[in-house]
């Protein structure tokens, strides 16, 4: 039986699709012959060519849409990348003013990124639960409002609109049903909305939740039955790196709603990298590598149709030749 909260995201979520239409790009769903497994056939959605280069922007959009602010109300948001991208941008459009707070060890591409689009950028902490906690103060403060990368309803609906698109793609162009869907998870927000949106048209699809092995929080949660605070080592998952604040919504539906775990190890993440590139000709950052490489390790099991949502493309090009092209003797990672 689903949850409330589930069920109240699968109910916003084709209603914040239809909002969100025109506003987000309807990004394309492509065949993947070459990760097919024995019993299954594999679909990308290539949410690494939306606005800003990741998926963040329908949960940002979806927010600050819901609440309707007054012009003169300070947008705060913390971030390591893609969600301070998404909010700076959306901010734009709505004519706000965005100030985002990012780890001090965040990708300099994404931080100019977010700069490029208006936001003003202030590190704070060391991981994302510092700069979230940061960005929550500093907000009250202002008497502004926080937009969570994840620990939100409107967020994670905004994110489930996603799987709008991909389920009617593979029905209306292919003749397909969902079977299984594949999706990285650092705070849960994609998680959740996709999974609270696929459950409820189709209620035996799989929904598997992958993360990088060094910033596993989310699964060692789960496991858990709590949310831990865990350190996080580096990772080219940088996207999906850090913990969980106290409450957050999304760790009780993804406990509900994530059917598998999986811990990808730095190796594996830079062969999905380097795959993408030369097997489908895509440049993806780590956290949608991520995704790739966790259904490699469980293809075997998987049956029907599969979709792999490649959350991001926002890469710094250093990373990109050193794992495309490691020293002799490197691991590539």
């Amino acid at each position: 039986m689903s949850s409330p909260a589930s069920l109240d995201i699968a109910r916003l979520v084709p209603k914040i699709a239809a909002r969100l239409d025109g506003l987000v790009l309807e990004t394309p769903l492509t065949r993947a012959k070459w990760l097919d497994g024995p019993d299954c056939r594999v679909w990308l959605k290539h949410e690494n060519l939306q606005h800003t280069g990741s998926f963040k922007i329908r949960g940002a959009l979806s927010f600050l849409l819901h609440h309707e602010l007054q012009q003169k109300t300070p947008v705060i948001a913390a971030s390591s990348g893609n969600h301070g991208a998404a909010v700076a941008l959306a901010c734009s459009r709505l004519g706000l003013t965005a100030t985002v707070f990012v780890p001090g060890d965040a990708a300099k591409p994404k931080v100019a990124a977010i700069e490029a689009l208006g936001a003003t950028v202030i590190a704070a902490g060391t991981d994302c639960v510092e700069s979230e906690t940061a960005a929550r103060t500093h907000a009250e403060e202002l008497g502004g409002v926080y937009v969570s990368p994840y620990n939100d309803l409107y967020v994670a609906a905004g994110q489930g609109t996603v799987a709008v698109e991909f389920c009617r793609q593979l029905r209306e162009d292919h003749a397909a049903e969902i079977d299984a869907v594949v999706v990285s998870v650092g705070g849960g927000g994609l998680a959740a909305g996709v999974g609270s949106y696929v459950k409820s048209v189709s209620a035996d699809a799989k929904l598997v939740a992958t993360s990088p092995a060094h910033s596993s929080v989310m699964a060692a949660s789960v496991a858990a039955g709590r949310i831990l605070d865990l350190p996080s080592l580096p990772t080219l998952s940088d996207g999906t790196a850090g913990g969980l604040e106290p409450g957050a919504i999304t760790f009780p539906l993804c406990r509900e709603l994530v059917d598998e775990f999986v811990e990808v190890p730095e190796a594996e993440i830079a062969k999905s990298m380097t795959d993408l590139l030369f097997e489908a000709r895509v440049l993806c950052e780590g956290a949608a590598a991520c995704a790739v490489a966790g259904y490699d390790r469980l293809k075997a099991t998987l049956r029907g149709n599969v979709v792999i949502v490649l959350c991001g493309s926002n890469v710094d090009p250093a990373i990109v030749r050193r794992v495309v092209c490691p020293t002799p003797g490197g691991s590539g990672t």
